[in-house]
């Protein structure tokens, strides 16, 4: 599926659903929504009429940050995209070039020992890449301690050509975003909940709807490379995992009821990651027996059809480029047939793509059961 799919230019989501017309607000992009092998198209704002009471969203509340600062190496232009702060105070970082259109384009890593000039006198050196498999980020240390502070007074958001203009770092605020007793947060927006607004969240709150939120701060994922994810922090509170456990208690108990009605039903209590990094928190925090914990730290670990999910019913996400890792995990909660339905019907309906664009909804297919016999 992942090599089939190509997406035309036009269909990049290039400003915020809000600024395509007045009077629009954030929900204002189109839900795709797959049921199993089945598809059906949407308004974002449909959401809560797709969902049941008893249903339990997991939300990302990183909040994100104005990652891009621009620097010098010598009489060099660059931009530094910084990505995730280390335990021992360095950060994950990477260099690239300005295109002179606003954005910037990839350029090799490194080498060791290079010096960045940033904003304020401060200097950033390089020491050594990320990981051996790959050299786009490097692992640098800056003069100066308070990072995020340089990134407050200096840093605005990361964005790439597919984009028409530079943006306020509100327009990458999701609504769950809350600030991290650090100051930590993303270098790049957690997506997949941008398109709901306080209203939205309301109305399904006042239909039975449960919110389960977890962090995760995610790293830079520059288009042009499509590495499997980088280790994260991540964390997954108490009150959340006692949610997610219970909503999974009251699957299990409902399915050894008795059914004595026909044909298929919508169940409640479906748990629905809303975001790739909302499912590699919880299940990070999940067991071989399917019991959620309360973790944090860092996560290594990837999501991939091979070792599949233990917890997430569903998934609300973008739309992802072909080559993009993510698809893996998509894969791993729909698999390959229902996801290469779904992304055949995204491009003949023409949704947008990237992070300003329309969303896609997995949910379980309808079960049907059969009827018990009862000595009664």
């Amino acid at each position: 599926m992942t090599t089939a799919v190509r997406v035309p230019e036009e269909l990049s989501a290039r400003v915020p659903a809000e600024q395509r017309g007045a009077g629009l607000d954030r929900d204002a992009v189109r839900l795709l929504v797959s049921r199993g092998t089945e598809v059906s198209h949407h308004a974002f704002a449909d959401l809560p009429g797709l969902l049941t009471a008893g249903d339990l969203l997991i939300v990302n509340t990183s909040p994100t940050l104005a990652a891009a600062v621009d620097g010098r190496i010598g009489h060099a232009r660059v931009v530094v995209h910084f990505s995730t702060l280390g335990d021992d105070g360095r950060w994950a970082v990477e260099l690239r070039d300005p295109d002179g259109t606003g954005t910037t384009r990839a350029r090799a890593g490194g080498p060791a020992g290079a010096e960045v000039r940033l904003p304020g006198d401060v200097r950033l050196v390089l020491e050594e890449p990320l990981t051996t498999r790959s050299l786009r980020l490097w692992w640098g240390r800056v003069s100066e301690p308070d990072v995020l502070g340089l990134l407050r007074r200096h840093g605005r958001p990361i964005r790439y050509s597919y984009t028409e203009r530079d943006q306020p770092l509100s327009v990458y605020q999701t609504v769950f975003a809350l600030p991290s007793t650090d100051g930590a947060g993303s270098a790049e927006m957690p997506s997949a909940a941008r398109p709901f607004t306080s209203r939205l969240v309301a109305e399904l709150v006042s239909r039975g709807v449960q919110f389960a939120p977890v962090r995760l701060h995610t790293g830079v994922a520059s288009t042009e490379a499509h590495e499997l994810p980088y280790p994260e922090r991540f964390a997954v509170p108490e009150a959340s995992a006692r949610l997610i456990n219970a909503a999974k208690a009251n699957q299990t108990r409902r399915a050894a009821l008795p059914w004595k009605g026909g044909g298929g039903r919508r169940e409640g209590g479906k748990v629905i990651a809303v975001g790739t990094t909302a499912v590699r928190a919880v299940e990070s925090a999940t067991g071989a027996d399917g019991v959620v914990h309360a973790r944090q730290g860092w996560t290594d670990l990837v999501v991939t059809p091979e070792r599949g999910v233990r917890v997430v019913d569903g998934l609300l996400t973008g739309l992802h480029e072909p080559e993009a890792s993510h698809l893996l995990m998509l894969e791993a909660v729909a698999g390959p047939a229902v996801l290469g339905r779904s992304y055949d019907e995204a491009l003949r309906g023409r949704y947008l793509w990237h992070e300003f664009g329309d969303v896609h909804l997995i949910l379980p297919a309808e079960t049907s059961h059969v009827m018990h016999c009862s000595s009664n």
